[in-house]
């Protein structure tokens, strides 16, 4: 098969299906591991797919098709580690903090329990890593369940949320374009818009991937953020132009 082919081939395949892997890629085209990632890396330096770990995905599968909670698990996994290691040394003994949904925020969690700590969140995953590990105290929202994300969301939630102040809030995102965050749903994007409003401090936890990227709700502004933590992998040049909304600080990659 000519590369020119074979190009074609595997971007027709990650068009239809918004997400594939190379050993997808592999068994369809019969080609090594090693030229797979090779044409996968050529492909999106030439800006026809996104780079995910383990695979690729469209350009506009984000807008078309919200990933589910094990999809997302899977990608940027790395990047999501080094930037909750950062994101936990700004915890102090005693705070109380809102934890939004998403992987990234359970990574979060995992590392943070057990600490002497109150957790209030909408996400059920978060709630199921931090309950039973005292003398970390943990409050769940309630509300509509939404089995996609783990989150609870509506007017239950919201009005809880409402009532509640917290030192900090970790929030995550599926993208970043400017000063605009978004996120696939307009009823998690509320959720996250009060607990950020009712939060001292706010930081935004995003790997390099979520940046000049848009989704379909906008829920919160960049300027009010104190800062966005994401990983070594964010280029000069980006970093530059979201430094005009808010503080970048970029995670070690030492864990």
């Amino acid at each position: 098969m000519l590369k020119r082919e074979r190009l074609l081939k595997i971007c027709n395949m990650v068009n239809e299906f918004g997400i594939v892997t190379v050993n997808d890629i592999i068994n369809a085209l019969d080609v090594s591991d090693m030229t797979v990632r090779r044409d996968l890396d050529e492909l999106e330096k030439s800006g026809k797919l996104l780079r995910i770990h383990g695979g690729a995905q469209s350009l506009t599968f984000s807008l078309d098709h919200e990933l589910s909670h094990v999809e997302k698990a899977t990608v940027q996994s790395i990047e999501k580690q080094q930037i909750v290691k950062h994101a936990s040394s700004l915890i102090k003994e005693g705070e109380t903090i809102f934890l939004g949904p998403g992987t990234t925020i359970e990574m979060l969690a995992n590392r943070i329990r057990g600490r002497n700590i109150r957790v209030v969140t909408n996400s059920y995953p978060v709630f199921e890593t931090l309950i039973n590990h005292k003398p970390t105290e943990v409050i769940l929202t309630g509300g509509e369940y939404r089995s996609h994300t783990g989150a609870f969301v509506g007017p239950i939630a919201n009005s809880i949320l409402l009532k509640l102040k917290y030192t900090k809030a970790f929030i995550g995102c599926n993208g970043i374009f400017n000063s605009q965050i978004t996120t696939y749903s307009l009823e998690e994007g509320e959720v996250q818009a009060i607990a950020l409003s009712n939060s001292r401090n706010r930081y935004l936890l995003a790997d390099y991937k979520k940046f000049n990227r848009e989704d379909f709700y906008v829920y919160y502004d960049l300027h009010d953020f104190d800062a966005i933590i994401t990983d070594q992998n964010l280029s000069k040049d980006t970093q530059e132009h979201y430094q005009q909304y808010t503080d970048i600080i970029i995670a070690s990659t030492k864990f």
